[in-house]
C-alpha cells in the first residue's frame, strides 16, 4: 500500500467509508420504523432503546455487507459514488465492520427477548440472504416480502406481554417490502444487467415493476386502516383516514412519477415515506399491532 492508499484508509476514513457503505437512507428509515411502531406497542423506555438501537446494528450489517459483496460489480460499472468501490476501505474492514454489526443486532434483540431475537433473526437472515446471491434470481423479492413480513412484530415482541404482530401488520409489512425491492432496483436495472444480476424486477422490466410497487403501497395503505379496526369501516377515526388519505396522495405522487419516469430513484423516498406514515398513523390512533 502507498502513502496515498495510506491516507486515504486512515482511520477518520474508513469510519466514513463504511457509514456511506450502510445505504445511510434505507438504515434511517426502517431505524424510524421500529421506533415509530415501538411508541405504537407501548414498549418500556428501556426495551424501545434495545429494539431501536439492535434494528440500527442490524441495518447497518445489511448495508455494508451489501457494498462489500458488490464491490467488484461496482467497480465494473465505474460506481464512483460507491465508498468501497473507491476504495477507501478494503473488503476485509467492511467484512469486519458488518459481522460486527450483526453479533450486536442479535445481542441487543437477545436481550430484549426470545421472542424478538427470532423475528429479528429471519428479518437479518431474510436481507443477507438477498445480498448474498438471491438479488441475482427470479425470487428476488422474496426476501423483502418475508422480512418486511415479520419486522411489524419486532415492536409487540418488545412490548409486555409480548405477542406477534396481527395478521393486518404482516400483510401491511409484507406489501410495503415488495414495493420496496421494486423501487429500490429500478436506477441500477441498466448496471445489474451488465454484471448478471437478473432478479424479478429486471425480468419483468421498469414499468411493470413501479406499477406493482404502487400496488404494494396501495395494499399497505388499506390493511394499517382497516386493520387495527377488524375490517369495521365505522370504526375508522377521522384521524386514521386523514393519514389515509395522505397516504393515498403519497400512491399518487408515486403513480405520476412511474409514469414518467419508472426508473427514478425518488421512488424510493415515496415508498419509505409512506411507510413511516402509516407507522405514525398507528401512534396517532392508538392502533394495536399485536395479534
Amino acid at each position: 500500500m502507498d502513502a496515498a492508499d495510506r491516507r486515504r484508509r486512515s482511520p477518520g476514513r474508513v469510519l466514513a467509508a463504511l457509514a456511506g457503505s450502510s445505504h445511510p437512507g434505507p438504515t434511517v428509515v426502517v431505524t424510524l420504523l421500529a421506533l415509530a411502531l415501538g411508541i405504537a406497542a407501548g414498549v418500556s423506555a428501556v426495551d424501545l432503546m434495545l429494539l431501536v438501537s439492535a434494528v440500527l446494528f442490524g441495518q447497518l450489517s445489511v448495508g455494508i455487507s451489501n457494498d462489500v459483496l458488490d464491490v467488484r460489480r461496482d467497480r465494473a460499472v465505474g460506481r464512483s459514488d460507491k465508498p468501497l468501490a473507491r476504495g477507501d476501505a478494503s473488503p476485509g474492514q467492511a467484512w469486519a465492520a458488518a459481522v460486527i454489526c450483526l453479533i450486536l443486532a442479535l445481542g441487543l434483540s437477545a436481550m430484549v427477548g426470545i421472542g424478538m431475537l427470532a423475528a429479528h433473526a429471519v428479518f437479518l437472515a431474510s436481507a443477507w440472504a438477498y445480498n448474498a446471491g438471491l438479488k441475482a434470481t427470479p425470487i428476488s423479492i422474496v426476501p423483502f416480502i418475508v422480512g418486511f413480513g415479520v419486522f411489524p412484530s419486532l415492536a409487540p415482541l418488545s412490548a409486555e406481554p409480548p405477542a406477534p404482530a396481527a395478521p393486518w401488520a404482516w400483510i401491511a409489512g409484507g406489501a410495503l417490502g415488495a414495493a420496496i425491492h421494486l423501487v429500490n432496483v429500478l436506477p441500477d436495472l441498466d448496471d445489474d444487467a451488465q454484471t448478471g444480476i437478473r432478479g424479478f424486477p429486471h425480468m419483468i422490466g421498469a414499468r411493470a415493476s413501479a406499477l406493482l410497487a404502487i400496488g404494494g403501497l396501495f395494499v399497505g395503505d388499506v390493511a394499517a386502516l382497516i386493520g387495527p379496526v377488524g375490517g369495521d369501516l365505522s370504526a375508522v377515526t377521522p384521524v386514521a383516514a386523514g393519514f389515509l388519505v395522505a397516504a393515498l396522495a403519497l400512491t399518487v405522487v408515486t403513480v405520476i412519477v412511474a409514469f414518467a419516469h419508472p426508473r427514478a430513484r425518488v421512488l424510493f423516498t415515496l415508498v419509505m415515506a409512506a411507510a413511516l406514515l402509516l407507522a405514525v398513523q398507528l401512534i396517532a390512533t392508538g392502533g394495536s399491532l399485536a395479534s
